[in-house]
């Protein structure tokens, strides 16, 4: 990568780096796994980014999901000018602590059980096999989290059912709750089986346990009610971050009547934030999801993911390359892996040294893709086919630079 192409950003890392770890606030969008020096953004208008260096860039990150409109749309900026104050939570992480500990009070039971490769925030209960923060450095445990706290968490391979069942037959009567990323996100994109999520359904509701979807990054994105809507499946809780926020720090649980209820100071079970629900954030979302309903947004992004994902297969397709495409919506990642990627394991097993060529090779040609092999590409309405054209002509060139 040209050195001084990014020589401002450069500088603005190694002050950053003085006063933040890293010199970021969450280290999976750092660049250590991919190579080179991460660019500083200083604006951001529909589907393009400008650095500090006055390079420009076609957006694929979007905020890591949640700027389905694009960046800046002039609605939601003028809803944050003029919001009104209610009540959540500050973030994904937040939410999903609290609809755990609200499933662990409502069943009286401790274990909970998750995928591996499924993010859920840094909670300690999540941080055991977590997703692409954990992959990225290769450190899927992180210190600080206890034993004991370790071995409430059971876990099974995504789209593994029979695992699942294991489980709940090994454990009769101690788990409190099933919690997964519908549509996972952070181990790459992976699409469940046939049959997988009305499997946990049926099998939660059997034990008398709670199914909990993190549609963090789904939330919105795929409809308005989410995967669960598109899919015809209700979990007893729901747990959504900064996708319903447009984009600004925000969170939020839900779900049955009797179980929120439960929640203070209606209920026992305690959750409290001074600042939670922010009324900007809060302003920002409302005004995004009623954007969302009545329009054509969604068979745009469908369109547009359609054409991406075209775009890619045939590049890949026409240098004779063996990679793995998934795509759900808006939501796609390019896996530098034969196939089938199904779960944390064969996600694994992908070529990040590759990836990182490629992943460099593209920012060289002013498209903006997520630091990780573990990472999804977002799209938003925002992205026109001038920018879906000009993102398929670098994939064909940076392809062709990885493979060298």
């Amino acid at each position: 990568m040209s050195e001084e192409r990014w020589k401002k950003s450069r500088e603005w890392l190694e002050r950053a780096e003085q006063i933040m770890p890293g010199g970021v606030n969450s280290p999976v969008r750092a660049f250590r796994s991919v190579g080179g020096h991460p660019p500083f953004i200083c604006r951001a208008k529909g589907a393009t980014l400008w650095d500090e260096d006055g390079n420009q860039y076609i957006d694929y990150i979007g905020s890591w999901g949640p700027m389905i409109l694009g960046h800046a749309h002039p609605e939601v900026t003028e809803a944050i000018q003029q919001a009104e104050m209610v009540r959540l939570v500050n973030s994904g992480t937040e939410a999903t602590m609290s609809a755990i500990r609200l499933a662990r009070a409502a069943t009286q039971r401790s274990k909970i059980v998750k995928f591996t490769g499924c993010y859920h925030g840094h909670g300690d209960s999540f941080l055991i096999a977590a997703g692409s923060g954990a992959m990225t450095f290769g450190v899927p445990d992180s210190p600080g989290v206890t034993l004991e706290t370790a071995a409430n968490t059971l876990l099974a391979p995504y789209n593994d059912l029979k695992a699942v069942q294991d489980l709940f037959s090994q454990n009769q009567g101690e788990i409190a709750a099933v919690i997964l990323e519908p549509i996972p996100g952070n181990m790459g994109l992976i699409t469940p089986k046939e049959g997988f999520l009305q499997g946990l359904r049926d099998l939660t509701t059997q034990h008398e346990s709670l199914l909990i979807f993190d549609e963090v990054m789904t939330g919105f994105r795929v409809k308005p009610g989410g995967v669960q809507e598109l899919v015809g499946i209700k979990p007893d809780l729901t747990t959504l971050g900064k996708v319903i926020g447009g984009g600004l720090p925000v969170g939020a649980y839900g779900g049955k009547r009797e179980l929120m209820q439960m929640i203070a100071p209606s209920g026992p079970v305690y959750q409290a934030g001074t600042l939670s629900g922010n009324p900007l954030a809060v302003a920002a979302g409302m005004t995004t999801l009623s954007l969302l309903q009545g329009s054509d947004a969604y068979q745009i992004l469908e369109e547009r993911g359609a054409a991406l994902e075209a775009g890619f297969r045939k590049n890949a397709q026409d240098l004779g390359l063996d990679l793995h495409i998934t795509r759900y919506g808006s939501m796609l990642c390019l896996f530098f892996h034969p196939g089938p990627v199904t779960d944390y394991e064969t996600a694994k097993q992908s070529d990040t040294e590759r990836f990182g060529r490629y992943f460099r090779a593209m920012l060289e040609r002013g498209i903006h893709l997520p630091p990780s092999q573990f990472e999804v590409i977002f799209l938003s309405t925002a992205h026109t086919p001038d920018d879906i054209n000009a993102t398929i002509k670098a994939n064909r060139e940076a392809l062709q630079i990885a493979f060298a």
